[in-house]
């Protein structure tokens, strides 16, 4: 009994290795891309690049496990969370008070540790931040905010939510 329960898991696993989800892989940049937009020194694309775009923009770098099943899934599965929540290639589309509100995000979670994910930064060591880059992050994040605020131009009034969406 035991032999057929393997037998059939076995092939279970190889069957589901065909069902693969769609790759987060752009051959171009985004015309929507944050830096189409906003200033981005150099070092703080360096630090975005090792330490965000896997999962908040449309680049994903996959590494060798990305191409089994369920590891894919769950993979893809994350990136589009990420991505719900802050995607740098669409960011530049952003309406002013949404960006504004994402960049104090950004400062956040990275003072509070909590960007990059633990999960991410164990399995990807190049991820982790140091305090010099968790600094320049911040500061850049915070900077950018304090431009857009004094842009006489640019209506940082967030829409009031319809009626009965508490979210």
């Amino acid at each position: 009994m035991i032999k057929k329960i393997l037998v059939g898991l076995l092939i279970v696993l190889i069957i589901i290795q065909f069902i693969r989800p769609e790759k987060n892989i752009s051959a171009t940049l985004s015309e929507n891309d944050i830096t189409t937009k906003y200033d981005v020194p150099e070092d703080v694309k360096i630090i975005l690049s090792k330490a965000c775009n896997d999962c908040h923009s449309n680049n994903t770098n996959y590494p060798w496990y990305a191409n089994f099943q369920p590891v894919a899934w769950y993979l893809a599965d994350h990136i589009n969370d990420g991505k719900r929540h802050l995607d740098f290639s669409e960011f530049a589309a952003y309406e002013p008070w949404k960006a504004h509100h994402k960049l104090e995000e950004v400062a956040e979670e990275v003072e509070e540790n909590k960007m990059p994910l633990e999960d991410y930064a164990r399995i990807h060591e190049e991820s982790a931040l140091t305090e010099s880059e968790k600094n320049t992050l911040i500061s850049w994040s915070k900077d950018l905010r304090a431009q857009m605020e004094a842009d006489s131009t640019i209506d940082l009034t967030r829409p009031p939510r319809p009626e009965g969406n508490k979210h």
